[in-house]
């Protein structure tokens, strides 16, 4: 059985409108025989309590072309859709709401699209310039379908207009290969077809069509929210099995790197983090801490008291922070840490995984080659043991991505407007990263430039209109943040990071301390520390790179990658450099960057992370290339895959080492301290804390962030030129007790010093003074009584000097 034309009407309690309805269509279609050939009316009633049910069937008693459908229960348009869908027969196939808000006389516009245009969908569209409404919703139901039909453009079909209009032509065969395939019930079914089509390459049109409001819509408010759920659900059966396989891959790997930490969270601290652990546990209390006060996220008094600390000028990743204010709460600190360094490497992984998947790339082994790379590069890994900031990049393959289609120019306000919201969250991340991304985008825009003008002269005008939008979409969301960054309380203007850090050329060809094959003993010497191993690709690896570029040079997207990373690996070698096993020291280019806004604060060997993902992309390309090759080569193909192995295999990454963190002294678990704390007063530890010893900012944050501390570990300005340093700005007692607890020496203290430590408590607010056991303990134990001119108290497991106006009250 074959009709030319089925109409298909989902009803759900729908006896007042029905009948009338059924009327229109039959009319309408009898009306010209000649155009609309056979034809049949399906109407599926969606379990109704009604009369429904009955009035269909005594319309099919009337017209024989009328055929009813019934579901026991109420399912769901979508359920009910999908029922007429697959009973009909028609060559076409044009489902209908039951109200006719649009009015049947428009499908002759949709039908004469599909016989213009030869698409597989023609759409009634509300949202068409032309369209004519000539009955409005209610002003709030107006203004929620329109923002949810731009959340559906957003996250599922972009380009739609309008998705939800209950009135769509479709190829009859199309739309029952769709409906088969469909799994929702409800609303959001119109979105699951759109995007069948749009994956299958069946071109879809809009049409504009006239439509009234009428009375008695079953669509309700809370109807918007459960399409958004729809959609979830969609966006997740839409995820392929290999690409679920891959980000499942790339977790288990997370996980077994920090299984350390994870089977220790009480003690468990990582080994190389250096005092960056207990910083960042300490960021993540403190916001969470402020957010629940509700008190400005951007700064505290907390450390560097009475100063404080400007949080927006610190890595505190409140883009993250904040959002996981809940699970520090509940779980502590310590569990955040955990989950941003795994999920968050994880993240970029799948991150780097999409996009190459997207843009580079056919083969999903191939992609997922490059996005493991492009994540757990050795200068990833290293910044692993301490700077989530510098591993927790997921947003910054987003910004490639939305930067690329800039340059196609299809859609460049929706495009600059999410690339400028990207940034303005990647800016809540870190901004370091950020600035170094785009660094290395421009490295490749202007290379690839070079190669392909063709390409240049048709994306320049939509890319710098598009970074235009963004720009003007994130610079009034940063406005507040960075105007207090950069000119609030605790701001400076750079931060010193003294003459050496650049990159050492052989760095490069040097295996990491965290490598399969490396070791710390030959990775030290070429780094700053164990956090900043910032190149160590390995000679194997750069030489397998090397031979991919020469094989593939011919492409411009090789020729780009290859300047990209040979650029960003020069700049990393700071303002100068010494020619390897020789007394040459020349001039880097850095030097022309090194004293300029926004470049003055950065670290420059870290540019050499842009070649980590650049890297990345060359491998997946190589693995793409000799897989697509086939059985033409099987030679070639298992030479080129042992040379991949061959080069990777040395910088697989190894598991953290974690040692046990120190105990927390008694005074400060057992709440002792209070009694020593006025109002405004602080803790002052022995020595202070600084960025080489800041275990006091684990004893705030494990225990509540019940008191302020002197000193601290943070950025923060110095002098009256307020240049960066780390840590609070120094005072002469804290520099003394900083010597004695690395000498072990006891200085001649007269009444000059005993002068200076009043002053200096009394510049800290203190209101006691707490010795923990340490290393060297007597000797500061010593200093401190001479400098106060009297004994310590023995309390809770710590020596105290009481010096509130408390009085120390127990």
């Amino acid at each position: 059985m074959s009709v030319d034309l089925s109409v298909v009407v989902p009803a759900y309690n729908e006896e007042e409108r029905l009948g009338p309805t059924l009327d229109a269509i039959c009319a309408f279609l009898r009306a010209d025989p000649e155009r609309w050939g056979g034809w049949e009316l399906i109407v599926v009633d969606d379990g109704s309590t009604d009369a429904t049910a009955k009035i269909a069937q005594e319309a099919a008693a009337n017209e024989p072309r009328i055929q009813l459908v019934s579901s026991e229960t109420n399912r769901g348009k979508g359920h009910a859709l999908r029922m007429g869908v697959l009973a009909s027969y028609g060559r076409r196939v044009l489902f209908t709401d039951a109200d006719l808000a649009a009015p049947i006389e428009e499908l002759a516009h949709l039908d004469d699209e599909l016989a213009a245009t030869g698409a597989a969908a023609a759409i009634g569209s509300r949202g068409h310039p032309d369209a004519r409404i000539e009955v409005h919703q209610r002003l709030v139901r107006e203004w929620l379908g329109r923002m949810g039909n731009r959340l559906i453009r957003l996250v599922a079909v972009p380009g739609i207009r309008d998705t939800q209009c209950g009135f769509k032509l479709f190829d009859g065969d199309k739309a029952r290969a769709a409906f088969a395939d469909s799994r929702l019930t409800g609303w959001g079914i119109d979105v699951e077809i759109l995007r069948f089509f749009r994956r299958a390459g069946w071109p879809v049109t809009e049409v504009p069509v006239r439509w009234s409001h009428v009375a008695g819509s079953k669509v309700r408010p809370a109807d918007y929210g459960r399409v958004l759920l729809e959609l979830l659900r969609l966006r997740t059966r839409a995820v392929r099995r290999a690409d679920l396989a891959v980000a499942c891959l790339f977790l288990l790997a997370s996980v077994l790197l920090y299984k350390g930490l994870w089977t220790d969270l009480d003690r468990g601290y990582l080994r190389d983090a250096g005092q960056d652990q207990n910083q960042w546990e300490w960021f993540f209390a403190v916001t969470a801490d402020n957010v629940t006060h509700l008190r400005n996220p951007l700064f505290t008094t907390l450390q560097g008291h009475p100063e404080g600390v400007n949080l927006m000028a610190n890595t505190v990743m409140l883009g993250l922070s904040v959002p996981l204010t809940p699970i520090t709460l509940v779980f502590g600190p310590t569990v955040t840490w955990a989950l941003v360094l795994t999920l968050g490497l994880t993240a970029t992984a799948v991150s780097w995984y999409w996009l190459i998947a997207r843009r580079l790339v056919r083969n999903r082994a191939a992609a997922a080659l490059g996005g493991a790379f492009a994540a757990f590069a050795p200068p990833m890994i290293s910044h692993g043991n301490a700077h989530p900031n510098f591993l927790v990049l997921f947003m910054l393959p987003l910004i490639v991505d939305r930067a690329l289609r800039l340059c196609e120019g299809r859609n460049v306000v929706r495009d600059g407007v999410l690339l400028g919201l990207f940034a303005a969250y990647q800016i809540f991340l870190g901004e370091e990263p950020l600035l170094l991304a785009a660094v290395g985008m421009l490295l490749f825009a202007l290379s690839y430039a070079l190669a392909r003008r063709d390409v240049a002269r048709a994306a320049w005008r939509p890319l710098l209109r598009g970074l235009g939008i963004a720009l003007l979409v994130c610079l009034p969301l940063e406005a507040f943040p960075l105007g207090w960054q950069f000119f609030g309380p605790q701001s400076y203007k750079s931060v010193l990071h003294g003459d050496n850090a650049g990159n050492s050329p052989l760095a490069f060809l040097q295996f990491s301390g965290r490598a399969l094959l490396g070791s710390d003993a030959g990775a030290d010497p070429l780094a700053m520390n164990r956090t900043e191993q910032n190149a160590f690709f390995g000679w194997p690896l750069l030489a397998v790179a090397v031979a991919i570029v020469i094989q593939w040079w011919r492409l411009a997207l090789v020729k780009a990658l290859a300047f990209t990373a040979v650029a960003a690996a020069f700049l990393s070698l700071g303002r100068t450099f010494r020619i390897p096993y020789t007394d040459i020291v020349l001039t880097g280019p850095w030097r022309a960057l090194a004293h300029q806004p926004l470049f003055e604060s950065v670290i420059e060997s870290r540019v050499a992370m842009v070649c980590a993902p650049v890297l990345g992309m060359l491998l997946a390309l190589a693995a793409d290339r000799l897989t697509a090759a086939g059985n033409r080569s099987r030679a070639l193909r298992a030479a080129g895959f042992t040379a991949l192995a061959a080069a990777l295999v040395p910088v697989l990454p190894t598991p953290y080492p974690v040692r046990e963190r120190a105990e927390i002294p008694g005074f400060i678990t057992q709440g002792t301290y209070r009694s020593y704390l006025g109002e405004g007063e602080s803790l002052v530890t022995v020595p202070l804390p600084t960025p080489g010893s800041a275990e006091a900012l684990h004893w705030q944050s494990a225990t509540g962030l019940g008191f302020p501390v002197a000193g601290g570990y943070f950025n923060g300005p110095w002098g009256p030129d307020r240049i960066g340093i780390y840590g609070a700005t120094p005072r002469h007692t804290s520099n003394l007790l900083g010597e004695v607890r690395n000498s072990g020496r006891v200085p001649v203290i007269g009444p000059n010093w005993q002068a200076q430590a009043r002053a200096d408590l009394a510049a800290w607010k203190a209101g006691v003074v707490v010795l923990a056991p340490q290393y060297n303990e007597q000797a500061l134990y010593e200093t401190v009584t001479k400098l106060l001119g009297r004994p310590g108290e023995r309390v809770a497991g710590v020596w105290i000097w009481d010096m509130g106006a408390k009085g120390g009250t127990r």
